[in-house]
């Protein structure tokens, strides 16, 4: 039983001021992961490789806390000084990117400071489910809160940054995201419990996650899922503009069309699960994506742009929702390593999506880039039912 975490003036901690702490962190996120590649090209001038290389530092920096991260938190470390540690390399990378905008800043200061700010997102949702096991919520339910709480994180953040830089130059990004980040620390500080832990079920969590092979091959399955989303996400805008011939402002509403679908969707997958389970549910949503983006690759007309993206809103909301949960099933004992596994699979897919998506593009259009997603998707659901046909293990966990 664990007894009920407080914050630093003794009040019981609930979920609503946590998923606050966690909105504000993912906007502060939200608003500098897209902006940094126009930032390099068109605030910089820069040639488009310097994406590349800035994108590589994060991902590396971001993948090693993460791992390092789920460790100490499963070996009784507090997340409350690892928050602290992604806030202050955050804070620190935003002020010196609004005093000395540069390359090498953006190369030093901005990818250690950002790499370190990535690791807020996982900390947190490891942590979201000791707040909602004292409060006896399922776990589906509360990853289910916070995976609509970083897609609302996520509808803001971007257009904020950009309508910053559109209307007050661009360096004015980072103020403004050394100001929220200020906000974001005063929340941390006020409401995140110095002395909360992760209580393990087992005495031996400080170990490494276990070697299940239903473990890696649903790390396969997120990854082939999230390379697909990231893949579509990448050529969607540019096959609606320049192969379809739809107006500049589609991309922008077939996202928020998407975006407003998958919160609702993500709110429904507490009852799917309890009725369902997670497996045979993911096996759908993954043949739900295959499908979905081979309709998005036909697309001709605005109401068609719509649905596809009503669409991709519903099977990735479902799958964001179940895919951290299936992880974390796997690793009953070790859930913020399980966490972290899941969140380093995500930003690998993320990091390889728009390499692949413009070597692909150059070669044959942005269309054959969702024939390729909706491909990977395909495989994902081979992978779901490979998962769903495997016997345990003697001795393995389930």
């Amino acid at each position: 039983m664990i007894p009920p975490q407080t914050t630093g003036r003794g009040q019981p901690l609930t979920l609503l001021p946590f998923l606050l702490v966690l909105f504000t962190g993912t906007v502060c996120s939200a608003m500098i992961v897209p902006f940094m590649g126009y930032y390099i090209v068109e605030g910089l001038g820069q040639a488009p490789w310097a994406i590349g290389v800035y994108a590589l530092e994060v991902t590396g920096i971001g993948i090693i806390c993460n791992r390092a991260f789920g460790r100490w938190l499963d070996n009784g470390t507090a997340p409350f000084p690892l928050i602290g540690v992604a806030l202050a390399g955050y804070l620190a990378a935003s002020l010196v990117l609004s005093v000395r905008p540069a390359l090498w800043s953006v190369l030093s200061f901005g990818a250690l400071g950002f790499g370190l700010s990535g690791s807020a997102v996982s900390t947190m949702f490891s942590m979201g489910l000791v707040v909602a096991e004292g409060q006896k919520m399922p776990r589906g339910r509360s990853n289910a809160y916070m995976r609509a709480t970083t897609s609302t994180g996520w509808m803001i953040g971007p257009a904020a940054s950009f309508l910053c830089a559109g209307w007050f130059g661009d360096a004015v990004v980072f103020r403004f995201a050394f100001g929220l980040a200020l906000i974001w620390a005063v929340m941390w500080w006020a409401i995140i419990p110095r002395a909360m832990v992760l209580r393990p079920k087992s005495g031996a969590a400080g170990g490494p996650v276990p070697r299940d092979k239903r473990l890696w091959l649903a790390a396969a399955f997120v990854f082939c899922m999230s390379l697909a989303h990231s893949l579509t996400f990448s050529a969607l805008p540019l096959f609606y503009v320049r192969e379809v011939g739809l107006p500049d402002y589609a991309p922008g509403t077939a996202f928020s069309m998407k975006t407003f679908v998958e919160i609702l969707a993500i709110f429904a997958t507490p009852l799917m699960t309890a009725r369902f389970g997670l497996k045979r549910p993911l096996a759908l949503v993954a043949a739900l994506a295959a499908v979905t983006i081979s309709l998005m690759s036909q697309v001709q007309t605005y109401p068609q742009m719509l649905a596809g993206a009503a669409l991709e809103g519903l099977y990735y909301g479902l799958y964001a929702s179940l895919g951290i949960s299936f992880i974390q099933s796997y690793a009953e004992d070790r859930p913020a390593q399980a966490t972290a596994l899941y969140w380093n699979v995500l930003k690998v897919s993320g990091v390889l999506a728009g390499p692949a998506a413009g070597l692909i593009a150059q070669a044959a259009s942005f269309q054959a880039v969702l024939w390729v997603a909706a491909a990977v998707a395909a495989c994902a659901t081979l992978m779901m039912l490979a998962v769903l046909l495997i016997r345990r293990a003697p001795g393995a966990r389930s």
